[in-house]
């Protein structure tokens, strides 16, 4: 009538509880650890990306080698600035970028001259002085020397500057590096055909 338990079956009944509670502490940890291995590979890779965009807006700019000017009577009516890659610079394709011109007479945003954008809106024409290859608007060797040119004709584009005026350019890559480019017009243009500003 009466049942005993051994000791033997306690322990027996004890160890099979302790084992499922072992066993299910364990399927927690793998799972706690499969979702921290996912979150930490997400947040590598968003990093990377993070890092090499912020690393592309710091060195894809260009760098001024001289700016001149045209010089028309007492203004100048047209700028040529001359580029190249700033050192550790990669690949800058020049017909991407957009220019903020900022002179006396405000503001204008200018894109690279094509047909439709010369029709209806500011634009700049690109030349190459020293291309390496045969794109005519991509920057892409340390050698390479381009003319960023501006015809300030003051009907879609920036109005000519005159003597003692100063304007200012921001040329924006494709990959949203910033170049600011500040010159001036000399006091007096005098008999000058051209003028370094």
């Amino acid at each position: 009538m009466f049942e005993f338990i051994t000791d033997e079956e306690e322990r027996g009944q004890v160890g099979i509880g302790t084992l499922i509670v072992f066993i299910a502490m364990v399927l927690v940890a793998a799972i706690a650890a499969g979702v921290l291995i996912n979150t930490a590979g997400f947040l590598q890779s968003k990093s990377q990306e993070t890092g090499q965009q912020s690393s592309k807006q710091v060195s894809n700019r260009l760098q001024e080698v001289v700016t001149t000017g045209n010089v028309d009577g007492t203004q100048v009516d047209y700028v040529n600035v001359t580029v190249t890659q700033a050192p550790g610079a990669g690949e800058i394709d020049l017909s991407n970028a957009t220019i903020n011109w900022i002179g006396p007479a405000g503001t204008m945003t200018l894109t690279h001259n094509t047909t439709a954008e010369a029709s209806t809106g500011a634009y700049f024409n690109t030349s190459a002085v020293k291309n390496t290859d045969s794109d005519s608007t991509v920057l892409n060797d340390a050698d390479d020397r381009f003319n960023i040119e501006f015809d300030l004709d003051a009907t879609v584009n920036p109005d000519p500057l005159a003597e003692g005026e100063e304007a200012t350019i921001k040329i924006n890559t494709m990959s949203g590096a910033t170049t600011t480019i500040r010159f001036t017009v000399p006091e007096s243009l005098g008999q000058k055909s051209a003028v370094e500003l």
